[in-house]
């Protein structure tokens, strides 16, 4: 088993595409992928809810193997992001097409539910993406470990309370109330908690890694990056 320093930061030999990690998240985006289709070809709003807790139970166990077995990447933190926004978009995009008719304004085709899912959608798959790839501008494996740049943007976003607010915890309250407005005031204050996130982001600095240029480009190109 790794010391914690060498949990948490980057190693550039370690990296990988196939790890036990990224292979379950490969066959749970899979699995996820195929019950939404399944869902959608039954119109079946319970299989659609059944595949939204397959993605939960899936993304909690790739990241729990990847820290048992030490196997943490960058490439598989980045690969679990990707899998997460695409699983949320075709989940919950499926759970507007097929939401019931009773949460249906008297006129028109527009779905109440669709108003928080929309915000929710735009906060988890634009903002929180952005913030949480941003790791990867310093020598961490993943945004797990973002409480060394700054503990503050971490405990928002990436500790055990704020992974299950930003991701169970508007599901659930969606599915056992079926209260729009509810999810939208939860939507809302997610956004607003990306937002203020993003603000201490930039206020801190994305730092530009030292690296030298690529060795393939040609010299008037190289040339006229060092004196811009």
């Amino acid at each position: 088993m790794a010391g914690t320093n060498e949990r948490i930061m980057a190693d550039p030999s370690s990296e990988r595409l196939f790890t036990g990690a990224t292979i379950i998240t490969f066959v749970r985006i899979v699995i996820t992928l195929s019950i939404a289709l399944w869902a959608a070809h039954q119109h079946s709003l319970t299989w659609m809810w059944i595949g939204l807790v397959s993605h939960w139970i899936g993304d909690s166990l790739d990241g729990e193997w990847a820290r048992w077995f030490d196997c943490e990447t960058r490439i598989g933190a980045v690969i679990d992001m990707m899998c997460d926004r695409l699983a949320c978009g075709v989940l919950y995009g499926g759970l507007v097409w097929l939401q019931p008719r009773g949460w249906l304004f008297d006129h028109g085709h527009m779905t109440l539910i669709g108003i928080p899912i929309g915000i929710y959608l735009l906060e988890f798959m634009v903002v929180d993406m952005y913030l949480s790839n941003a790791f990867l501008a310093w020598p961490i494996r993943s945004p797990n470990y973002f409480w060394v740049v700054d503990r503050r943007i971490y405990l928002w976003n990436w500790s055990r309370i704020g992974k299950g607010a930003n991701s169970g915890a508007f599901a659930v309250i969606l599915l056992f109330t079926g209260w729009w407005w509810l999810g939208t005031i939860i939507a809302i204050g997610l956004l607003a908690v990306k937002c203020v996130s993003m603000a201490w982001l930039f206020r801190l600095g994305i730092p530009v890694p030292d690296r030298p240029l690529p060795a393939h480009l040609p010299a008037e190109i190289r040339d006229g990056i060092a004196t811009a």
